[in-house]
């Protein structure tokens, strides 16, 4: 993985500068992630310092975008807002060149005394972990994953048990090298027969697979990379940078895949971006990707439910096409009904079929009309006169039908598309309004008794022109971000013709700038995001009207005028953002 001992380091050393910040407040946004917010020391404002222990996505940096907190505060989070708020930064470290960072806190009890506190920050894939220590004991106050020995037999995390490190690689320190006879001596205990990168990787703590490439790389740009001395030197020269903390945080794109390092990535081919920080590096790599992936598993199930309910009503509207193009063939029914009647006279008991002159036709043909030989003639004139009504009666109930079943998958497609952009509670809102309709049963127990809120989050961008533009990210919030919030002269925004998000400008005091970044967060916030020139209607609300019994977020509205847009995701993120209630 790209997060190696060496990132680590870079971000140790960046974070040393929080000693003596205040702990202002902290939240737990998910199962796996912190959220610090800082006061004081050498920061402007209030900084959000993430810590996460995502099995996907361990990871440490600053975050700049709104995040969504559960109503309720998990219990880890309120374990970690009693021993760490108002407690003040004194050090932030890495034991060795492991992928740990040690936060030391000092905060006072309720007695006033003095209580040292570590925050431990695993980052090791799939078993990272954040832990509350207490440093004087090294006893656990809690982990934010709970490691039982049942899951492992090395070490255990949980509440009142004694901290044991992860187990070490038995390694050489790359820090600690200095001469070419200790570096070749590491290199042969790893073994002579795998690559070069390889056995950096086996010899040397701290470096990934893709620093260990990038060695070689410069090994053999300057030699061989099977010559020890070339290789060497280029390890020599990474360190003595890395022991200088003269780091060179970047991200390179190669293959259609994204990495970043503390050093530049000469080995991969495609665009590269240098950045003054690995903390500011971090953040524009992960930047939503983590939550992206959280969402999508919280989702799966709801996403799956909306596709399968839109293929059965695709599939309904093929059976009912199929039922009107039979219909078409109604006439021709009673046609057969009648020449039946015409022609009982010659038609014999017992018959299977007749040949009859078609005197509908101008041509006159003769024609073979099938027969049911147990039904009497009359009887099967009768049947083919039934097969006449009913196709006749069936034509307007499934125009009726195939009417609801496309506003049936409009209205899905709405779903799919709000999912496409949902936040954890966008999903929670999504799942209860199927509830509400009847789509899914209620859930029972503490989850679905939870009061909602009486007014839903909703996001509120300020544009260049210093105007509130409101964005509903589902129905929930569409309604009411419409109905409700809206005032008659506000301005309101929609995807002409696809599924998507209401967007108002509140007031009327706004120009162009503002209207066309309004209409590129609707395009932005619609199944249209990846497109160019996407339409977007614009109207006032008092032109926007909810229909009697319509489904929720569906609206009708006229007057409107139609911009098309390309969404600009640089010019998007670089609107102010804030969540409001």
């Amino acid at each position: 993985m790209s997060l190696d001992g060496m990132v680590v380091r870079a971000i140790a050393h960046e974070l040393r500068q929080l000693a003596g910040t205040r702990i202002h407040r902290i939240h737990q946004p998910d199962e796996h992630t912190l959220v610090l917010q800082l006061r004081g020391g050498p920061l402007r404002g209030q900084p959000r310092l993430l810590l996460s222990a995502n099995p996907t996505y361990p990871r440490v940096h600053w975050i700049t975008r709104p995040q969504q907190n559960p109503l309720e505060a998990p219990m880890f989070c309120m374990l970690m807002r009693k021993h760490c708020e108002g407690g003040v930064i004194e050090s932030v470290s890495q034991p060795g060149c492991e992928r740990v960072l040690h936060i030391d806190i000092r905060q006072r009890d309720e007695l006033g005394d003095v209580a040292p506190k570590r925050i431990v920050v695993e980052l090791m894939g799939r078993h990272s972990n954040i832990i509350l220590v207490d440093p004087a004991t090294g006893r656990i106050f809690d982990g934010i994953h709970h490691v039982t020995p049942a899951i492992s037999s090395y070490r255990v995390v949980l509440p009142g048990s004694v901290y044991t490190p992860p187990p070490g690689q038995a390694k050489t320190d790359p820090l600690a090298v200095t001469d070419f006879a200790r570096f070749a001596e590491s290199l042969r205990s790893a073994g002579e027969e795998a690559p070069p990168d390889r056995r950096l990787v086996d010899a040397f703590a701290g470096l990934s697979p893709l620093l260990a490439r990038e060695i070689v790389h410069r090994a053999a740009s300057a030699g061989a990379p099977d010559d020890p001395e070339a290789l060497w030197r280029a390890f020599r020269d990474m360190m003595a940078a890395f022991r200088s903390h003269a780091y060179e945080p970047n991200m390179a794109d190669s293959g259609g895949k994204t990495f970043f390092s503390v050093t530049r990535l000469t080995h991969l081919g495609g665009e590269t971006s240098a950045f003054n920080s690995m903390l500011e590096c971090l953040e524009a790599y992960f930047g939503d990707k983590a939550e992206r992936d959280l969402v999508r598993q919280k989702s799966a199930d709801l996403h799956r439910f909306l596709q399968n309910e839109k293929a059965k009503n695709e599939k309904k509207i093929e059976k009912l096409e199929a039922t009107l193009e039979e219909a078409k063939e109604a006439d021709r029914y009673r046609i057969t009904g009648e020449l039946i009647i015409a022609n009982m006279h010659a038609i014999r008991k017992g018959a299977s079929s007749v040949e009859v002159v078609d005197y509908y036709d101008e041509r006159q043909p003769v024609v073979t009309i099938e027969l049911d030989p147990q039904l009497s003639p009359s009887e099967n004139a009768q049947r083919w006169f039934k097969r006449y009504n009913k196709a006749k009666n069936s034509v307007a109930a499934a125009k009726e039908q195939m009417e609801a079943a496309r506003g049936e998958i409009a209205y899905l497609e709405t779903l799919l598309a709000q999912l496409e952009n949902a936040s954890l509670q966008d999903i929670e809102e999504i799942r209860e309004e199927l509830e509400e309709q009847g789509y899914l049963k209620r859930r029972s127990g503490s989850a679905a008794r939870k009061k909602k809120p009486s007014r839903p989050a909703l996001l509120c961008y300020t544009s260049s022109e210093n105007v509130p533009i409101y964005v509903g990210k589902n129905n929930t919030q569409n309604d009411y971000l419409t109905n409700r919030l809206a005032s008659p002269n506000d301005t309101w925004l929609h995807t002409k013709d696809i599924p998507g998000s209401h967007v108002v400008i509140r007031g009327t005091g706004f120009g162009n700038a503002t209207l066309e970044e309004a209409a590129m967060l609707a395009a932005w916030y619609s199944r249209g995001r990846s497109s160019s020139l996407v339409p977007v209607d614009y109207t006032l609300i008092r032109h926007v009207r909810k229909p009697n019994g319509a489904k929720p977020g569906f609206v009708i509205y006229d007057h409107q005028k139609t911009l098309f847009v390309t969404p600009d995701e640089e010019r998007i993120k670089a609107l102010p953002v804030r969540t409001v209630t």
